[in-house]
């Protein structure tokens, strides 16, 4: 049942093996080395305070009596360094930038740069390799609020010697001109972020200028084309915009951290990978303005350019709460999602559950298949399952015929397509709008969905709401399951509770299963 997901040189991260989404089935005490360390009630949780290169064993005590232990043993580390030895004050009234740029910039390979408890103001700054950060419990990194100090990185620039595009910098699927991020690594390999403490990034200071800004706003932690990042334990809260976003990177761990932005925070997801392989998001708590979690792999001229698709990406004993979507794939996926896996993950009062959101113009490398959404519990989200191939925000001819038209038109090279997409195990309580929600195009219809052991009921006090942001949507409430425009439609003990009048309504769909569906009142 207990299992390592993660270990750096001063803490450790465990998971927790059961069919329980999130919390664990039942409480725990935590032994370390036979001294209590903490009660714990989630299937994720860490340790923090350890020494590099020592061996460890744990011990996890459950109220029913059960108990499960393991043996572990931190990594080893050349050195370690307080920021404070290089004149960083900490008391959130100084610039500390200089001081810890400085400690960045001349760490020994290998070593650690800690923060002690306090508040480090700061100007953005820029990682490097083989370098760990350690963010101790009360130590705040603070978004300096000055932005007219804020560098900004072009989107690219040509090489001076092939005339190729170097790209810098990237926002909403496409290469252009960007704040730079309070933390920022371009082409780095094994980073470690740590440790209790916060990044803050003082958002606020752009929320309220979107329109007027010269370039596109900083993200929290931007990874630009870098391998082997692991960013455990850390509060993460209120960035300008997104507010991890790895960038056409590869090999990225993000393990027990919480995200946080205000409700009416523009922009701010939580975690947007963006034409990465190889992503993990395990144990992790996110509350924001917008989507949770939102797999990008491009605008059609980016993943023309540079094409790479968003694959291998596990998301699993996660929490979302509140924003736009829980987990969404789009719609800025031009070059395409393959291999998702999204599992044991509970969703609180989101508007969409589980969301794909593409549109015309996205391109032919716009492929999503391979996806699946297993063993999610819901309450209170408005429409669990969204998927809508046309999306109308984010581009400028979002209300054109092109995108709205409900002709089939010709299939080319801007035509998005989206293959099988399979749900299973999926509880869903409180909804409101609709129960599913699937909307592909004419000349692409969505190949297959799978709806296997869904159970999805109505609130009692279910509110009309929009399902899926489309132009001339219209609120529905207590729609059960709606297909358009789908090849194949596989119901297997599907139950629907609540539900308005007969729960199924399918236009232009070939094959549906209907036996596998009941609707109770």
């Amino acid at each position: 049942m207990l299992k390592t997901l993660f270990i750096a040189s001063t803490s450790a991260c465990f998971e927790l093996e059961n069919a329980s989404p999130y919390y664990a089935p039942e409480k725990y005490a935590c032994y370390l080395n036979g001294k209590w360390t903490l009660e714990g009630e989630t299937n994720v949780f860490s340790l923090f305070g350890l020494l590099p290169g020592c061996e460890y064993s744990l011990l996890l005590a459950f109220e029913g009596g059960g108990e499960e232990q393991l043996r572990f043993r931190t990594s080893e580390e050349r050195c370690a360094v307080s920021v404070r030895d290089f004149g960083a004050a900490g008391d959130g009234a100084h610039d500390d930038t200089l001081a810890i740029q400085a400690a960045v910039s001349f760490l020994p390979e290998g070593g650690r740069l800690y923060f002690p408890p306090g508040v480090y103001r700061s100007l953005p700054l820029a990682l490097k390799s083989h370098i760990h950060l350690e963010l101790a419990e009360g130590a705040v990194l603070l978004a300096s609020p000055e932005k007219e100090r804020y560098p900004i990185l072009p989107g690219w620039l040509p090489d001076l010697n092939s005339g190729l595009p170097v790209h810098f910098a990237g926002f909403e699927g496409a290469a252009q001109p960007s704040y730079q991020s309070l933390l920022t690594a371009s082409g780095a390999t094994d980073v470690t972020i740590t440790g209790p403490g916060c990044v803050d990034g003082s958002g606020g200071v752009f929320w309220n200028d979107i329109q007027n800004l010269p370039a596109a706003r900083p993200r929290l932690i931007f990874l630009n084309r870098c391998r082997r990042v692991r960013i455990h334990g850390l509060t993460l809260r209120d960035s300008p915009s997104w507010q991890l976003h790895p960038y056409y990177s590869e090999d990225i761990g993000l393990y027990d951290l919480k995200v946080e932005a205000p409700p009416d925070s523009p922009n701010t997801d939580a975690v947007d990978p963006e034409s990465c392989d190889g992503v993990e998001i395990v144990g992790c708590r996110f509350c924001v303005g917008d989507d949770c979690i939102a797999v990008k792999s491009g605008k059609r001229e980016l993943a023309e350019a540079l094409h790479r698709p968003a694959v291998r990406h596990t998301v699993r004993n996660c929490l979302m709460e509140r924003g736009h979507g829980a987990v969404t794939l789009g719609s800025e996926i031009g070059a395409g999602v393959r291999e998702l896996s999204v599992s044991r993950c509970l969703f609180l009062g989101t508007d969409r559950g589980l969301r794909i959101k593409t549109r015309r113009g996205r391109g032919e490398g716009c492929r999503v298949d391979g996806v699946s959404f297993d063993n999610i519990r819901m309450d209170g989200v408005k429409t669990p399952i969204a998927v809508n191939m046309w999306y109308n925000c984010c581009d400028p001819d979002r209300y054109s015929e092109y995108v709205w038209s409900r002709e089939a038109l010709p299939v080319d090279g801007g035509t998005p397509s989206l293959g099988r997409l399979s749900f299973r195990d999926i509880l869903c309580e409180n909804a409101h709008a609709a129960a599913c929600y699937v909307d592909g195009l004419p000349e692409s219809p969505v190949e297959e969905v799978e709806l296997k052991r869904v159970r999805v009921s109505f609130a009692p006090d279910a509110r009309p709401a929009v399902p899926v942001m489309k132009n001339f949507a219209e609120p529905c409430c207590r729609l059960g399951l709606y297909f358009d425009n789908v090849r194949r439609v596989r119901l297997e003990d599907v139950v629907l509770r609540g539900a308005a009048g007969e729960g199924l309504t399918a236009h232009n769909c070939g094959e549906i299963s209907r036996d596998g569906l009941s609707v109770l009142p």
